[in-house]
């Protein structure tokens, strides 16, 4: 037979293998616990979702419509209607969805957040894969700046409770997109700049100047910064709603002491924004500067057919939230076990793993040596587990009902015996030495 070649991941779409997968664990779980103290609940939503999702919810003219989506023609039915599927480019569009079919917010707003993979065909580089991983928040039926400051507030705890200091490592940028209406007046005169600028622009820039001219200005091309700076600002058109809102998301962030910088540049990549928009952003990962980001979007649930209502949240890459806690070094160490059982007999093996039970039930975490080796290589063995302690089940130790307690790292102290009859007695001493 043939032996086949074997097989690999999608280029762009990684394994996580431990030990890495212990921080994407420990980031998780700190996540959580910091959006749960704000009220915030978990939603899970499919990773595939009708394309028209998408198409409606992010708009036909960004580039992830355009060019990154998954997008594919599912097999036929009996009648040979096929559905049109995409796996998701973000989950913003997929809550909104799953909120409006399952009316959840019928009967007053909803504070949710959310872990899990997005899928975008680009080309893979540092940090941005064609599978990545976002954790978001979203903020369901609410309209005030309380609201909008509440989230930004929230995020930069997050930050904060990750080891990222504020101007050190990441900044906090803030614009407002102002209304419909606003908007209109501003792409108005922007294109009309745009245009008498037209032969500076990229082949980016013009396809952009009469589909989606705001995202022009949003170019990291140097050539164009000095052109990009000097348009018309869409602050200049906000009405008096508009900026009584902003103003009042910065009032707040103000009196809670969070700095942050007017960018009248920033619009964020998707069409559904309106009102407030905020990145955190870093110079420690290159050209990918944008480490969480997001806005108000009260128009979204009406524009995928739903009842008009407010909402507003953000999403944060974990791979590039991974890559700047490395850079700036506050990675937590891999985790090691409390113990590491050493077994130089299988005669006492029944004995052996129900000590080994007991220690588990009384939230000890310790590693069995699979198998008998020479106390030699299982001593390595412990030792490289990282464990703080070797449990050494000897036959005389055995027959006394007794296990030998070695510490393994300098500041353990001395080898001890201990009763396996009063496990809970002194299993506290392995967890907290």
């Amino acid at each position: 037979m043939k032996k086949l070649p074997p097989l690999q991941a999608v280029k762009g779409m990684n394994d996580i293998l431990p030990p890495e997968s212990a921080r994407w664990e420990w980031l998780e779980g700190l996540m959580r616990g910091v959006l749960q103290r704000y009220g915030y609940q978990n939603v899970r939503t499919p990773i595939v979702e009708p394309t028209a999702l998408f198409v409606r919810g992010i708009g036909e003219v960004t580039d992830i419509v355009e060019k990154e989506m998954y997008a594919f023609e599912d097999r036929a039915d009996k009648n040979g209607q096929a559905e049109h599927l995409a796996l998701r480019p973000e989950m913003t569009a997929g809550v909104v969805r799953a909120m409006m079919e399952h009316s959840f917010l019928r009967d007053s707003g909803r504070r949710l957040y959310y872990f899990g993979p997005m899928f975008r065909r680009e080309k893979p580089q540092k940090g941005r894969y064609r599978q990545f991983h976002q954790m978001g928040v979203e903020a369901l039926g609410f309209s005030g700046p309380d609201v909008d400051a509440e989230v930004i507030l929230m995020g930069s705890r997050l930050l904060r409770e990750l080891g990222l200091k504020q101007g050190d490592h990441f900044e906090l940028e803030l614009n407002c997109l102002g209304q419909p209406d606003e908007r209109r007046a501003h792409r108005e005169a922007l294109i009309q700049y745009l245009q008498q600028h037209e032969d500076l622009l990229d082949e980016d820039g013009k396809r952009r100047l009469h589909t989606n001219p705001l995202r022009v200005l949003d170019t990291k091309n140097p050539a164009l910064q000095d052109m990009a700076n000097n348009a018309p600002r869409l602050l200049d058109f906000l009405g008096e709603a508009s900026l009584a809102h902003f103003n009042g998301v910065k009032a707040i962030l103000d009196a809670a002491g969070v700095s942050y910088r007017i960018n009248p540049r920033l619009v964020r990549g998707l069409d559904y924004y309106n009102l407030t928009v905020f990145e955190w952003v870093t110079t420690r990962l290159g050209s990918q500067g944008t480490i969480c980001g997001g806005g108000r979007y009260d128009y979204l649930i009406e524009q995928l057919g739903g009842k008009p209502s407010p909402a507003v949240g953000f999403g944060m890459g974990m791979e590039r939230m991974l890559l700047l806690l490395e850079e700036v070094g506050t990675l937590p160490a891999s985790p090691a076990p409390d113990a590491y059982a050493v077994i130089p007999s299988a005669d006492g093996l029944p004995q052996v793993m129900v000590a080994l039970e007991a220690l588990r039930a009384a939230g000890v975490s310790v590693v069995m040596h699979p198998g008998q080796g020479s106390m030699k290589s299982q001593f390595k063995k412990a030792d490289g587990s990282g464990a703080r302690f070797a449990l050494i089940f000897g036959q005389d130790e055995l027959a006394r009902g007794e296990v030998a307690v070695k510490p393994l790292r300098a500041e353990g102290g001395e080898q001890v015996t201990r009763s396996l009859y009063q496990i809970a007695d002194w299993a506290g001493e392995l967890r907290t030495a």
